[in-house]
Order: C-alpha cells, then structure tokens, then sequence
C-alpha cells in the first residue's frame, strides 16, 4: 500500500501543453511516468487530435476522415500507460495553430493554469520547437505561463540534443537532465500506444529487451524561468 513517504510528490502538479498526440509520449513520456509514479499529478493538454498526421499506420488503415478519433484513442492509451492524470484537448485543427487567434490561445491557456494551479509547466521552445505548431503552441503557453506567475517552466528538448547545449545558445545550467531508466517500459508501452505513428519505427515493435534499448536513459529540459536551481529534477 502506497504511503505519503512513497509519493514524494504527492499534491504536487505537472501541466504538460504540447500540440499532437503522441508529442507526450515520443519526446518526454519517461519524465511523465516518472513523476506521476512519484505522486504528482500530471495533466497532459494536445492542442490538437493531429488529424493532418502523414501516418496512417503500416499497413494503411486510417483516411483523412478517421484518423483524429483513432488519435484521441490512442493518445488516452497512451496517457493511461503514462500515469496521467488528466487530458485536456483545445480542439484546434492540426497545422494551424500558428493562425489562431493569439489573444485568445494564450487566455485559454492560462484559465488553465488558474484552474489546475501547477507547480511546474512543459511546453515546447517558441524557436526549437521544430514544427509550426509546436512553436505556436510553445510561444502562446509561455505568455500564458509569465502571465499566471506561479511555478517553474521548462522547454522539452529531442533526444540528447541538450547534451550540448552551446549548440543552441545555452550553457549546462540551463538544462536539466532527468532519469527516466525505472520508467522506459512505460515509455515504451506510451509508444505502442501511439499506434498508427509507431508501427513504421521497426525498433519499438521488437521483443522487449531490444526495443528498451533505443530509449535513452535521459530526457533534457531547458529552464524557462530563473527560480528553479536542481540539476536532475523538475520540481
């Protein structure tokens, strides 16, 4: 039986604002499973149900038609596998995120964080996002953050990129490197949730043992505020 000593961070809240299904998952779903193993409470917001996704799985099953709804199921798969407390959609269309209202996203974003309170915010940077809606949805959950005031924001990063931050115009005391090794499998399972996107990655479909070894041991997050001093933890 789990006690309070058990669930270190136990009342304490994780809001994660990202723009697809399976950016949770792909990107950070070990520090997801991680925290939420450790008792915080972890809402997960998809700006998006990613209905513009190339991927349609391998063989072709989904059409232009079907895909949002099999990506909502799978993105619920997902978050269960992940520990996730809650999820939330903003119900944009995928690809436009860039041209809506951004007054308006950012209100919405932040009403959010009003009503959920979270100790820590990740979202995705306005400039290394990589994708459009990804750098949409991370500028308007920045001015959302800085206007709500509370807490610590962090900028997810891909893969080990953040191993040299220099690269990018940041220094190592800007990055936090967190270990998700005890929380891969569930990391994994997230991937194979995410069906239709993961069935071309040959490697996540593999007998377990194998498949773990293309995880990394490590997720980097960039500091988005100054009031965060840990090396290795969000919180």
């Amino acid at each position: 039986m789990n006690t309070i000593n058990s669930l270190p961070l136990k009342g304490r809240k994780l809001l994660a604002v990202f723009a697809h299904p399976d950016d949770e998952s792909f990107i950070c779903g070990g520090t997801l499973a991680k925290y939420a193993a450790e008792g915080a409470e972890v809402t997960v917001v998809s700006a998006t149900r990613g209905e513009m996704g190339r991927r349609m799985g391998n063989p072709p099953y989904l059409n232009r038609e079907t895909i949002a709804a099999a990506r909502e199921v799978e993105l619920r798969q997902a978050c269960n596998h992940l520990g996730v407390h809650e999820l939330k959609f903003l119900d944009i269309r995928d690809k436009t995120v860039e041209f809506i209202d951004e007054e308006q996203l950012i209100g919405r974003i932040e009403a959010m964080m009003h009503e959920i309170q979270p100790d820590v915010v990740l979202t995705f940077h306005e400039k290394l996002g990589g994708h459009p809606d990804h750098c949409a949805i991370g500028k308007a959950t920045t001015a959302a953050f800085r206007r709500y005031g509370q807490g610590a924001l962090y900028f997810v990063s891909f893969g080990d990129m953040m191993q040299q931050p220099g690269k990018y115009g940041y220094t190592s005391a800007d990055i936090v490197q967190v270990d998700v090794q005890e929380h891969l499998k569930a990391k994994l399972a997230a991937f194979r949730a995410h069906r239709c996107q993961s069935e071309l990655m040959e490697w996540v479909w593999q007998r377990d043992d194998r498949a773990l070894r293309n995880l990394g041991r490590y997720e980097y997050f960039i500091r988005g505020n100054e009031s965060q001093t840990g090396k290795d933890s969000l919180f």
